[in-house]
């Protein structure tokens, strides 16, 4: 798939596949990404000066690599769909099934209602002509016919009541059908769930096969791509240095004219400059003058505010005196004011009143910030969304420029060596090359919980062997005997966490394999994963029992408890868990533990963005690997070439100029021979007595 640069929209989607007219969504995204590449590719061509038209004349070939992420994309697509239709056919299938079972259902539910409308019907008409022969009762005198009237009237009722029960016989067997289908649906809806996870399994098997495997024929065609590319750029930019060495020699030459006309005017401005100067100092000579009579006048004003100042503590003075007489009018107005006071404490009343009904307001208002606050969170993990991708943007732009700054770094050093030095080069090591991204540094493998407690509980016979494997993290203060009793004690003491079924399978194991079963159960109950966890619990339970000493105890048993936990070690092998914490108290520790523990992890809204999580300690590593990949050593034999090369130059500039003088000489000589030759064979000679030819004839023999 290939896109003509400078071609109209129409031009293009009748040259390529993609239409934005498609009923495919990807090829509709593949029209829009083309017709934005084509539109980048316009301004840049612009900026650089380039016609139009000859972009138009130029056909660009497919890339390979473009090609390949098509074919990958089509392919990729089918399989897609193919499993996406495979997979909902279950769905359309119990779909299909369950509306048959609706549409059944509605006719059993139309033929039950009428059926019971019919029998509440004649049920009705029977009724009312049960209640009409008991009307005509009273009439009847004699008993034989009022015996056959009740019992008539007994049939009735009991033929009425034998029809209710018939129905109700009815709509149990109903009742009684429809759960034995109901389960036959269940099972049957358990076995599409079934068929449908081990397509879906299936399907993703074969998606995480086949997009590895299109990846690797993309890569393959990038890998291509850019060795082409590389050769193209290499021959390119070899011909652009020799053009901008010919610029070069050009401008060097107009430089140095120019430096002589420079010359003549730095000369004139030397002498404008010394005139101007000298004016200058005039002038600020003058002005000295005035800044001295001015500081003359100043002094005389210092004086006269001097002499304000003293007249002015006097007066103070003297109002300190009127303010000692209004302060024992102050105390007289104190006593009224108690009075009003009084009145206030009133007022105050019906304030705190108003001011609880302005709470209440506030409480309301308080709410509605908060559900604002809320919204404010989540547009807030929105931007910070936003803002790593901005992150990662910029880091990669800066990562290719920094990697093609490296490129033509190495590939200067590697001409200087080859072709001015003669030294055979050797490329460094680019580790820095192949990353892309902002770097991610792996987080510290920690164990888990069960594991540190297997290597703990397994230790008997020497723990200082193991207190040197398990190292306990510098923040603590206990001991690996310390964490192995405060298990040992929450295995005795926590056996509600454990279920029954589990007790009982245990008995038979040993007391360590039991102990370690039934710590697995309670750390699964605790939610205790790794090896972090179990440090905080023993360090909340040292805490728990320090806040729980009783103040009877004295100072010196609590500088011995502290001791005792940060000095563990020296702690003979036969103490009991009972001195870190009393076993009636692990219930309520425990629970404490667990309210503190799990609490933050209620909140997962306030955790931070990624690039505030990001771990930034080797950025400054890997861009001063990219800065340094020119040693100082190779800069120094860069410089001392250039120093060199300088000299060069000034040797063949200097060899420049004695060539241009021997030239000149040569041409003046052979103009002076010339009117030589013609003033010796001139016929003025002839008519001289003494012509100058002899003169030079003796003059050159004596020389």
């Amino acid at each position: 798939m290939s896109w003509v640069p400078g071609a109209t929209e129409r031009e293009n989607a009748a040259s390529i596949g993609p239409s934005l007219d498609s009923e495919d969504q990807q090829e509709r995204i593949e029209a829009r990404r083309l017709r934005i590449n084509a539109r980048i590719e316009a301004k840049r061509r612009e900026a650089l000066g380039e016609h139009p038209e000859s972009a138009e004349n130029q056909t660009e070939e497919p890339r390979k690599s473009h090609k390949q992420i098509e074919d990958s994309r089509q392919r990729l697509s089918k399989l897609v769909s193919d499993g996406t239709q495979l997979v909902t056919n279950i769905q359309i299938a119990s779909d299909a099934r369950e509306t048959q079972r609706r549409v059944e259902e509605e006719d059993l539910r139309r033929l039950r209602v009428e059926k019971i409308d019919n029998e509440a019907k004649s049920s009705f008409e029977k009724f009312e002509e049960i209640t009409k022969k008991w009307l005509l009762t009273p009439e009847k005198r004699i008993p034989q016919v009022l015996w056959a009237i009740l019992d008539s009237q007994q049939k009735q009722c009991a033929q009425l009541i034998e029809d209710k029960n018939k129905l109700i016989g009815e709509l149990n067997q109903e009742l009684k059908r429809k759960d034995d289908q109901y389960v036959k649906d269940l099972k049957k809806q358990g076995e599409d769930i079934d068929l449908l996870i081990e397509r879906m399994e299936e399907q993703v098997k074969n998606l995480i096969k086949t997009y590895r495997e299109e990846l690797l024929q993309i890569e393959k065609s990038f890998g291509l791509e850019r060795r082409e590319l590389l050769d193209q750029n290499r021959n390119k930019w070899e011909q652009s240095m020799q053009a901008r060495r010919d610029i070069e020699l050009g401008s060097l030459m107009n430089r140095m004219k120019k430096v002589e006309e420079y010359e003549q005017q730095l000369n004139q401005l030397r002498v404008q400059d010394g005139e101007e100067y000298n004016m200058i100092k005039i002038k600020l000579e003058t002005d000295v003058q005035i800044l001295q009579q001015q500081l003359q006048q100043m002094k005389a004003t210092y004086q006269l505010n001097q002499e304000k100042l003293e007249y002015n503590f006097q007066v103070l003075k003297k109002r300190d005196e009127e303010n000692t007489i209004t302060k024992s009018q102050q105390k007289r107005k104190i006593t009224r004011l108690h009075d009003v006071l009084n009145n206030l404490k009133i007022k105050l009343e019906k304030q705190i009143k108003q001011f609880k009904e302005e709470n209440q307001a506030l409480a309301d208002d308080f709410e509605r910030i908060v559900k604002q606050y809320k919204e404010v969170q989540k547009k807030q993990r929105h931007f910070a969304s936003v803002e790593d991708k901005k992150f990662h943007d910029i880091w990669v732009m800066n990562e290719e420029e920094m990697k093609q700054l490296v490129s033509r770094s190495l590939e200067v050093d590697r001409i200087i060596h080859e072709q001015q030095l003669g030294l055979p080069w050797k490329a460094p090591d680019l580790w820095f090359m192949d990353n892309v991204g902002p770097l991610v540094v792996q987080p510290k493998q920690q164990k888990t919980a069960s594991v540190l407690a297997q290597e703990l509980m397994s230790a008997n016979s020497n723990m200082k062997s193991v207190e040197k494997e398990n190292e306990i993290p510098a923040s603590q203060t206990f001991s690996p005997r310390t964490v192995k009793q405060i298990l040992e004690l929450l295995c005795d003491e926590s056996g509600f966490l454990i279920e029954s079924k589990l007790v009982q399978l245990l008995s038979p194991l040993d007391k360590d394999e039991r102990s370690l079963m039934k710590l697995d159960s309670i750390f699964g109950a605790l939610r205790i994963e790794v090896e972090d966890d179990v440090y905080k619990l023993v360090n909340f339970f040292l805490k728990y029992k320090q806040q729980d000493k009783s103040p009877q105890d004295g100072e010196a048993d609590h500088q011995d408890s502290i001791s005792d936990s940060r000095t563990d070690e020296s702690r003979s092998s036969t103490s009991h868990p009972t001195d870190l914490i009393h076993p009636n108290d692990v219930l309520r520790a425990l629970r404490a533990f667990a309210m503190e523990f799990h609490r933050p992890r209620e909140k997962p809204h306030l955790r931070q963005s990624w690039s505030e999580e990001r771990d930034s300690s080797e950025d400054d590593a890997y861009w001063s690997a990219a800065a340094h990949v020119i040693p100082e050593t190779r800069l120094k034999v860069w410089d001392a070439l250039e120093s060199a090369l300088e000299k060069y130059f000034d040797v063949l500039t200097s060899r420049s100029q004695l060539i241009t003088e021997s030239s000149a000489l040569r041409q003046q000589n052979a103009e002076l021979r010339m009117l030589l030759h013609q003033y010796l064979n001139s016929r003025i000679n002839t008519e001289l007595e003494i012509p100058p030819t002899q003169i030079l004839q003796v003059n050159f023999v004596q020389t």
